[in-house]
C-alpha cells in the first residue's frame, strides 16, 4: 500500500511560531498564561499545558508577575489596551499574516468603505479581524452575500484560512451589489498551498486521511474539500481513531493535515497506516 503525506501537512510557520513562543516564554519565566486556545488542537493545548502555558479566560485570571501571551489568531482591541493598562509583560504570538489582515481592513475602513470579512462567524481569527473597525460585517456562506443590499464602497478581505472557491463564490455576489468595490486577497499561501496539494492527492489515491481538531475550522474545511473529489475522506484527530476496516482492497493512501496539527501525530498516523 502507497502512502503519501502531502508536503506542506501540518503546522504553517504562524503556528509553528506561536507554539515554539509559549514554549519558550513558559521555559523563562516559569509559567505563561494565553486568553483561550492559542491554537485548535486539544493535544498541543494538553502537551502546552504540561510545560506551563496555561489558558484562562480572562486578564484578571493572570498572575500580575507573569507574561500574557497573545495568540496565533489575532486578539480584539480591548485585550490589547486592558492588558497595557494593567502593566502587564505582553508576548505576541500573532501570526504576522493576520497582523498583516488587521492592517489592510483599517486602511480600506479609512478609504470610507463599509468592510466585509469572509469567515466564520465566531471564530478568534474572524472575530478580531472584524473588531479592528466599527461596523464591520461577517459573511460566511453565499446566502448571507445574496441578502445584502446594494451599497456604493465596500472593502472586502477574508479568514486566511478559507477555500479559495468559497471566497470567489461570495465576491462574484458582492459584485453586483457593490459599485466601488475592493478586494484584498488575505487567504495566507501555506494554506493555498496546502489546498491545492490535498486537491491533487484526492484525485490519485483510494481513501484520503485529514489529521486535525473538530474544534478546528481549518481542518475541517481541509476535510470538507477532499471530500469532493473524494468520497472515501476520514478525518482523524490521532492515530487510535483509524479504523483498519477503511483501508480493505486500498493501494494508495493521501494524508493531510490542518495547521494546527503538530509533526508527531502526523507521524504516528502514517506509521499506523504502514503497519497494516
Amino acid at each position: 500500500m502507497k502512502v503519501t503525506v502531502a508536503k506542506d501537512a501540518g503546522y504553517c510557520f504562524g503556528v509553528r511560531d506561536a507554539v515554539n513562543l509559549a514554549y519558550d516564554t513558559a521555559d523563562e519565566h516559569g509559567e505563561v498564561y494565553m486568553l483561550g486556545d492559542i491554537v485548535h488542537n486539544e493535544n498541543v493545548i494538553n502537551d502546552l499545558d504540561k510545560a506551563g502555558a496555561k489558558v484562562v479566560q480572562s486578564i484578571d485570571d493572570v498572575p500580575i508577575d507573569k507574561p500574557l501571551l497573545l495568540r496565533a489568531h489575532g486578539s480584539k482591541r480591548d485585550v490589547w489596551k486592558s492588558a497595557k493598562e494593567k502593566g502587564m509583560k505582553l508576548v505576541d504570538a500573532t501570526c504576522p499574516l493576520v497582523h498583516e489582515i488587521h492592517r489592510e481592513v483599517k486602511k480600506l475602513s479609512e478609504e470610507g468603505r463599509q468592510i466585509f470579512v469572509i469567515g466564520d462567524h465566531g471564530h478568534d481569527e474572524v472575530v478580531a479581524i472584524a473588531d479592528q473597525v466599527p461596523d464591520s460585517i461577517v459573511l460566511a456562506n453565499l446566502n448571507e452575500a445574496k441578502a445584502l443590499k446594494k451599497i456604493k464602497k465596500a472593502g472586502v478581505v477574508s479568514q486566511s484560512t478559507q477555500t479559495i472557491e468559497n471566497v470567489q463564490e461570495i465576491i462574484n455576489i458582492l459584485m453586483e451589489k457593490v459599485f466601488d468595490l475592493h478586494f484584498v486577497n488575505t487567504i495566507c499561501y501555506p494554506t493555498k498551498r496546502n489546498q491545492e496539494q490535498i486537491k491533487e492527492l484526492a484525485r490519485e489515491s483510494d481513501i484520503m486521511i485529514i489529521i486535525g481538531s473538530f474544534t478546528s475550522a481549518n481542518s475541517k474545511r481541509l476535510t470538507s474539500l477532499s471530500k469532493t473529489l473524494n468520497k472515501n475522506t476520514y478525518q482523524v484527530t490521532v492515530s487510535k481513531d483509524i479504523d483498519p476496516k477503511w483501508f480493505d482492497n486500498c493501494k494508495s493512501v493521501g494524508i493531510s493535515a490542518g495547521a494546527s496539527t503538530p509533526d508527531y501525530l502526523i507521524k504516528e498516523v502514517k506509521d499506523r497506516i504502514m503497519s497494516f
